[in-house]
């Protein structure tokens, strides 16, 4: 694992975005995987070990969270902003083509590039997000987003995770240890923090707050590339209906479900990432 940052640009100035490589740096076959709302790159460490021998895996931290950079405005915490932080990324690599596995707001990102004229997207998987984003499930979001907690040790920073990711499904003590460390920081006042920017939550209340769907199907709809949506069986954010939908319309997406899991599966065992790898490697034959 090697790590590495990027030189992006807002309406604000210059930020820098980290990210970590896994696997070969002169391999073509390159996948990135970009996280959800509040979370890491450092979340796909157990996928992108395992797919280290067949690609490039790359796994930026969104501007604003883990080991970026803050945006000086944070009205430009966007999907937009996220999407050219990602360009800039690709350029980086020096590739022309790369396959894209997006979590939640990851996957969005994934649409949004993917339903571009001549996107760099080859293959796109959307983890526990389609172009229907329910209303109740931004409200749930929103109520942990903009007040976040600091905690006494890192024990407690656990236990919080634990509560507020408890869809992830049965892990492991270690997976949850994992899950925790990456995503908090001592703070100055000796306690411990969550590592991302409070202003994510600023572009973010207003939707919540409107009560309204987000509806991005004509983003869909433009996508060409093939397309897998993996599905937490329990997940409020991804309805079985919207799955339907997705396989009927589009790029007329495969799909899969992952029993005893709601938002969002995390690929922390072997037989998650066999989803991911042995669909993208039929879909490259």
């Amino acid at each position: 694992m090697r790590q590495k940052f990027v030189q992006c640009l807002s309406p604000a100035g210059f930020h820098k975005m980290a990210y970590v490589e896994w696997g070969d740096a002169a391999n073509p076959r390159v996948l990135i995987c970009v996280h959800g709302l509040t979370r890491c790159g450092r979340d796909f460490d157990f996928l992108a070990e395992r797919l280290a021998d067949r690609y490039r895996v790359v796994c930026p931290d969104v501007v604003g969270r883990g080991g970026s950079d803050w945006l000086r405005d944070p009205h430009h915490y966007t999907i937009p902003q996220y999407a050219q932080d990602m360009v800039a990324l690709i350029a980086r690599l020096d590739v022309e083509r790369v396959d894209w596995l997006g979590t939640s707001m990851g996957g969005i990102i994934g649409m949004a590039l993917a339903a571009q004229p001549g996107t760099p997207i080859a293959r796109l998987i959307l983890n526990d997000v389609g172009p229907l984003i329910p209303a109740a499930a931004l409200q749930r979001i929103g109520e942990y987003l903009a007040t976040p907690p600091d905690f006494a040790s890192p024990q407690e920073a656990e236990a919080y995770i634990r509560t507020i990711a408890a869809p992830f499904g049965q892990l492991t003590d270690a997976q949850w240890r994992h899950l925790t460390q990456h995503v908090i920081e001592a703070a100055p006042n000796g306690r411990f923090q969550l590592r991302y920017d409070p202003g994510i939550a600023v572009p973010y209340a207003q939707a919540a707050r409107d009560g309204q769907d987000i509806d991005l199907w004509p983003l869909y709809d433009a996508i060409r590339c093939p397309t897998l949506v993996i599905r937490g069986a329990q997940s409020d954010l991804l309805a079985r209906e919207t799955v339907a939908a997705m396989r009927s319309r589009g790029p007329k997406a495969e799909s899969v479900e992952i029993p005893d899991v709601g938002h969002a599966p995390m690929f922390l065992d072997d037989a998650q990432v066999a989803i991911v790898r042995d669909w993208l490697e039929r879909e490259s034959c």
